[in-house]
């Protein structure tokens, strides 16, 4: 009988555990697609973790040659950027030609200013082209709106000129078409204004007149336009003084014409 008691209590404890574990499998397999939607998304995230760790680390060790390649890209947009440049700037110089009047018997060379003073008596320019690319000494310089200077002195790459704005320079000048002929020199004030000299009271003229270069110079072709008359004054009641207008700005300059009189030194021995 005390076996029959002591069995009894255990069969009834598998029983229940039974039960429990049949509710369990089947509640298990009512919900099995909600726990691989749990599982599936658990494993989604640790997976995109991971691909993105590597990936980083990826990233890291190509970042060395990314920045080569950029490296590169920027040098070769910049060659290229400094090709175009120079192309433009060949192109700006090159158009100096349209507006200078045909000069037979002179030689045409384009260059540029690099260094140009205004605040003396004695103004200078300096060229970025010297006898290497041609420019000789005793050349005069000129934009299509006037006479610049005169090249002083010439190196290998570089000239060295007397500006227009300067208390040494004279340059034989016209009154119109025919009229007479005088030195232009700059008023030594104005960035644009000069003084023609030395007209005969029998030259008539009117106030907005052109004035030209003569052509009695070995150094500056003739006709070229370099301003406009204005008012005067009779000095010693022989000869006209008037004021100028010049078209050429000496504020506002960079791009000339250095032009050199192909048979300068010949005529220049036939001198006194």
């Amino acid at each position: 009988m005390r076996q029959q008691r002591t069995f009894l209590p255990r069969l009834i404890s598998a029983a229940i555990f039974i039960l429990m574990e049949i509710a369990a499998l089947h509640l298990l397999s009512r919900n099995a697609e909600l726990q691989r939607i749990w599982i599936s998304k658990g494993t989604h995230a640790f997976m995109g973790t991971v691909w993105g760790a590597n990936q980083r680390v990826r990233n890291y060790f190509s970042l060395n040659r990314t920045n080569r390649e950029l490296v590169q890209e920027n040098f070769a947009l910049r060659e290229e950027l400094s090709r175009m440049e120079e192309v433009l700037h060949r192109a700006r110089i090159d158009t100096l030609y349209a507006g200078v009047p045909p000069t037979p018997g002179f030689g045409l060379i384009p260059a540029e200013v690099i260094k140009i003073s205004r605040n003396k008596q004695h103004n200078y320019l300096i060229l970025g082209k010297g006898f290497e690319d041609g420019i000789q000494e005793k050349s005069g310089i000129i934009t299509q709106k006037g006479v610049i200077g005169i090249v002083d002195a010439v190196s290998a790459h570089f000239s060295y000129a007397f500006s227009f704005q300067n208390n040494d320079i004279s340059i034989s000048a016209r009154l119109g078409e025919e009229g007479g002929t005088g030195l232009l020199v700059w008023d030594g004030r104005t960035s644009n204004g000069a003084i023609l000299k030395e007209i005969p009271l029998q030259y008539k003229y009117q106030a907005g007149d052109t004035v030209f270069t003569s052509g009695h110079s070995l150094i500056f072709p003739p006709d070229i336009p370099l301003g406009i008359a204005g008012g005067s004054k009779i000095i010693n009641g022989a000869t006209n003084e008037i004021q100028v207008s010049l078209f050429q700005d000496f504020s506002a300059i960079r791009y000339v014409t250095v032009v050199h009189n192909n048979a300068f030194d010949e005529l220049e021995e036939l001198e006194p």
